[in-house]
């Protein structure tokens, strides 16, 4: 009979011992010579029996190994559960059984304790399942357990599960090859599935300050800057993290890192580059870092300490090589200098002489009432810059980067076309000052002072504040380094302050100063085509063009006035401080023009 039981608990069942599917393996009822006591403890062993039987046709199921008789109809493959992580769990839970089968004389010691514990795991697996790395999250939740024989064993499981990690690690940072045909992997090709759904716009109460509204406000004192159509988003990448998939042991920050790197090593790989010109990537220290891969592999135990070291060193590797390529080879503070001088206006004189030339043939500029980004078909707001972005300087200049200049390079042309027309509107009236003049032409002269005024301290702001201050800080940065990512970073910082700063984002301005700006242009259209002192219907349209630039300036110094009251925003602060240094502004109770 000890031998029908040692039988019965290796997966063979028989007379004496049997198996039912439901009830699971259990001493025969009709053995007369049994106590019941007898009968109870050989049910308790059998017990262990039965989950020795399920575990091995769990894997079975999973991975086509056989460990007993065909003598019991197996389940089919439980649907969704399916990959390499979970063979590789059911490889881990298979070394874990053998001792098991080389001890079945000391089951009640040393499994009884333990094979109830693992059950829990494969039942959470099936239960719930559990795929790809998220089995590594599973088995080492379990694994923190204070039973030393079920940590230990768990520990054992996981050891072979990061195996497929470490395989899977080594194929994407020393080749960039993302060998994950069952979406297993925390990389995946594709821009990340983040990103919340716009709220809804809410209805709000209206101030009396010339439509800005409570929200409006609030958003200024608040210092949240409107994303325009996720203008401030990062770009659409290749390939982005599947944080759902990554375990709770390995840290984000270690995460990008590794995304950072497959996707270098990949764009360097697939650009048909000079070898001689460009080497290796890595330096040639594949073989260094694909042993390192395989120490780490061959650890019983994970180690964030060692894991995170030899992430660091592979990224270092790369970060600084691609710094070579960028800053020494392509010439990247170079190419920062002639987006400055075409998308940032810093060849002013070109686009003065652009501007005039052009002028006679553009259509005026439709305002932009609801977004920096709906672009009119036609006209000067259609305008824009193509730059052919040479290899490797594609992974930091992307389109959608390239078009967050062009949205830029708009305003800021828009604003040197405004101040170039109120200076010919003011070369015009000096032409016409020896001509006699009525009431309107002092309203026309004191209108176009104050828009002037306005438009010229809001160009230097841009220009001085604005653009020169970050453009330096840029260059200071990149100097101070030796490391791609923080030029990466450094630059989108350097595009998010440019749309910050100059209110592109900030709706309730950017809106207020483009109205500001067609009035401008309105003005300026009426004073060319009127060589004659204004007629009738001429007069109208200057009054209406007063009372719309006064009304706009007012609600411009209020929204500038109320954040600076609450000691906000430093950018709207330094804005008035340009309009208001004087004390001008302020006397004038906050309205110019009239």
């Amino acid at each position: 009979m000890i031998h029908e039981l040692l039988l019965a608990l290796s997966g063979y069942p028989g007379s004496i011992f049997t198996w039912n599917k439901r009830t699971g393996l259990q001493v025969s009822q009709d053995i007369p010579f049994l106590h019941p006591s007898e009968a109870s403890v050989l049910n308790r062993l059998c017990k262990l029996g039965s989950d020795y039987i399920r575990f091995t046709e769990f894997i079975e199921q999973h991975t086509g190994h056989v460990h007993q008789q065909e003598h019991h109809s197996n389940p089919p493959s439980q649907a969704g559960l399916n990959g390499i992580y979970l063979r590789a769990f059911c490889t881990g839970l298979d070394t874990m059984l053998q001792p098991y089968r080389q001890a079945l004389l000391d089951l009640e010691q040393e499994f009884q304790l333990l094979f109830p514990s693992v059950m829990v795991v494969v039942e959470t697996i099936k239960s719930q399942k559990i795929h790809g790395c998220q089995i590594l999250e599973t088995v080492y939740k379990h694994s923190c357990g204070g039973l030393p024989p079920v940590r230990m064993a768990l520990e054992k499981i996981l050891a072979v599960c990061h195996g497929v990690m470490y395989k899977q690690l080594a194929a994407w940072m020393l080749h960039g090859l993302l060998l994950d045909q069952s979406e297993e992997f925390y990389i995946k090709q594709g821009p990340s599935a983040g990103g919340a759904a716009a709220n809804q716009e809410e209805e709000e109460e209206d101030l009396g300050i010339g439509g800005l509204s409570g929200k409006q406000l609030r958003e200024l004192q608040d210092l949240r800057l409107i994303e325009e159509e996720n203008m401030l988003a990062p770009s659409l990448q290749q390939f982005s993290l599947r944080v759902e998939m990554l375990p709770s042991y390995i840290p984000i920050r270690v995460a990008e890192k590794i995304l950072f790197v497959g996707e270098s090593v990949q764009m360097f790989e697939n650009h048909n580059h000079s070898p001689s010109r460009a080497g290796s990537i890595l330096k040639h220290q594949e073989d260094l870092f694909a042993a390192e891969l395989h120490r780490l592999k061959q650890q019983p135990l994970f180690s964030l300490v060692d894991f995170e070291n030899l992430i660091d060193g592979i990224r270092s590797t790369v970060a600084e090589h691609l710094w070579t390529l960028m800053v020494e080879e392509s010439d990247l503070l170079g190419q920062l200098k002639i987006i400055k001088d075409f998308y940032l206006l810093g060849r002013g004189e070109l686009y003065q002489v652009f501007i005039d030339h052009a002028q006679h043939i553009e259509g005026a500029t439709p305002p932009q009432d609801s977004s920096p980004r709906e672009v009119p078909p036609t006209g000067w707001a259609a305008l824009g810059l193509a730059y052919k972005v040479q290899w490797p300087l594609h992974i930091l200049f992307t389109p959608a980067v390239l078009e967050k200049y062009n949205v830029i390079f708009r305003y800021l042309l828009s604003v040197r076309r405004v101040q170039s027309q109120l200076q010919h509107c003011w070369a015009l009236q000096m032409q016409r000052k020896h001509l006699k003049s009525n009431q309107t032409d002092a309203v026309k002269s004191r209108l176009r002072n104050h828009m002037a005024f306005l438009v010229d301290n809001l160009q230097y702001y841009l220009q001085v504040d604005v653009l020169e201050s970050q453009f330096s800080q840029l260059l200071q940065q990149i100097n101070s380094t030796r490391d791609f990512e923080s030029i990466r970073l450094a630059h989108d910082h350097f595009l998010s302050n440019l749309l910050a700063q100059s209110f592109i984002l900030l709706k309730p301005v950017f809106h207020c100063l483009n109205e500001i700006l067609e009035l401008c242009l309105n003005f300026c259209s009426l004073i060319s085509q009127n060589v004659a002192p204004l007629d009738e219907r001429g007069a109208a349209q200057l009054d209406i063009l007063v009372k719309g630039f006064s009304r706009q300036s007012f609600l411009l110094f209020k929204i500038l006035s109320s954040v600076r009251n609450h000691q906000i925003n430093s950018d709207l602060a330094q804005l008035l401080l340009r309009l208001d240094y004087n004390k001008y502004y302020t006397q004038s109770g906050g309205t110019l023009g009239r």
